[in-house]
């Protein structure tokens, strides 16, 4: 991420711009927005989808070429970089706790186990409602793609943990 005391600015502008499948992060908290390019008064941003394919990509752009637009930028270039890959390491920590507080499990520090065989059905997600880790997996697939969906034992609430990758 090139992120410069000079674009400061511009990362905030972006940080006003919420990702449309969850409304309370910014596409800055995401780790969706790589790199900021300013020449005069137009505008380069790269960014990454969360996965290749991701819907939600052609929505973003627009809100980024939307909000730029309006603070007096133009043109505003949208370029899309699939390598390296986006990773969940790339959202920040304010970004993560946003989540938690939607009712979102956020995704853990580091991959618990290692196998692809094991990976799912046995790692350990917090319920983002009482804090357990008596939770299990429902299905591998929440409401988005990028999410599954889990129960809590303790509180038997329904909730979607956004997956590592």
């Amino acid at each position: 991420m090139n992120r410069t005391a000079e674009n400061n600015a511009l990362w905030s502008y972006l940080e006003e711009v919420v990702d449309p499948e969850i409304p309370v992060l910014s596409i800055v908290d995401m780790g969706i927005v790589r790199d900021i390019q300013q020449t005069g008064q137009a505008l380069t941003v790269t960014i990454t989808p969360t996965y290749t394919g991701c819907p939600a990509m052609d929505v973003i752009a627009a809100a980024i070429r939307m909000e730029l637009m309006a603070k007096g930028f133009s043109p505003v270039i949208i370029k899309n970089s699939i390598s390296p890959a986006w990773t969940t390491d790339w959202m920040t920590e304010h970004g993560k706790q946003k989540l938690k507080a939607y009712g979102i499990a956020p995704p853990n520090p580091k991959q618990q186990v290692c196998s692809d065989e094991l990976f799912a059905p046995h790692e350990a997600v917090q319920c983002p409602h009482c804090n357990s880790w008596h939770t299990s997996r429902i299905s591998e697939f929440g409401s988005t793609a990028c999410k599954a969906l889990y129960k809590c034992a303790a509180c038997k609430e329904p909730f979607d943990y956004f997956k590592c990758h």
